[in-house]
């Protein structure tokens, strides 16, 4: 790994070499209700308050919110073109380039990484592409992989192999589900060799998040790449700082 990519990942993920991500790009989908992501300037002080380490968000977001976003580690996702408006089919095409994330100051970018779906060849020759122009202009990229798509229910094995495919295609990051045990999630972070965050998914009780981001640093993760858990609840500071203490151990302060 060339020393521009070592320094923006340290922008990302903390001296413990875990990360506390907060996505903010379900606006890019139309992906509601948006609660308090309605208000992306209060919402970012209030990731800041919780210490955050990073966003994922998208181009619209990060170049009016610049100031906002502040010290917050910047990921920025590359891909979207499929709505809620639309006919469900999820087919993801790029709407940003590795440059355009370069100049609006982006330390990674993300894009999805389907498999198991009729249009796995599409999406992963472009997470394919976009990794090697990463390499050659020196960003990190983060690789969204989901086993049988948005909807799909797959199992660890599925998972532990999307996330080596995401790793072998050249992401540094892979962000995936959270399924089964501590103990059978292990496959996925011993057959991986990039570190993995886990999603939040849907809006789910915050005792019972945290019981699963505990079991799932216990199996080997490196963090939480979490969204709507946090904007869609009242308290998205008092949400994001139980996060950052389940991950971190900690309160930091942002």
């Amino acid at each position: 790994m060339n020393s521009s990519n070592t320094l923006r990942l340290n922008h990302i993920f903390a001296d413990d070499g875990r990360a506390v991500v907060i996505a903010m790009d379900h606006g890019l989908p139309g992906i509601g209700p948006f609660g308090q992501l309605t208000r992306p300037a209060a919402l970012l002080q209030q990731i800041r308050t919780g210490g955050a380490d990073a966003i994922l968000t998208t181009p619209g977001i990060a170049a009016r919110f610049a100031a906002d976003i502040g010290r917050l580690g910047l990921i920025l996702r590359l891909d979207g073109g499929a709505t809620t408006l639309g006919n469900g089919s999820g087919e993801m095409r790029l709407i940003a380039s590795v440059e355009d994330a370069l100049r609006l100051g982006a330390d990674a970018v993300a894009v999805m990484g389907i498999c198991g779906t009729a249009d796995e060849s599409q999406s992963l020759e472009t997470l394919g592409k976009v990794a090697a122009q990463c390499r050659s202009l020196g960003i990190p990229l983060m690789a969204e992989m989901l086993p049988l798509g948005y909807q799909g229910k797959p199992n660890v094995k599925q998972i532990a192999l999307a996330a080596r495919i995401g790793a072998e295609l050249g992401a540094d990051i892979i962000k995936t589900k959270f399924v089964g045990t501590r103990e059978e999630y292990c496959e996925v972070t011993e057959t991986c060799f990039a570190p993995v965050l886990i999603l939040g998914g849907s809006a789910r009780a915050p005792d019972e998040l945290v019981a699963e981001i505990k079991d799932a640093l216990g199996a080997g993760v490196s963090g939480v790449a979490i969204g709507r858990n946090v904007w869609q609840s009242d308290d998205a500071a008092g949400i994001t700082r139980r996060f950052v203490e389940a991950v971190h151990g900690a309160q930091t302060e942002g």
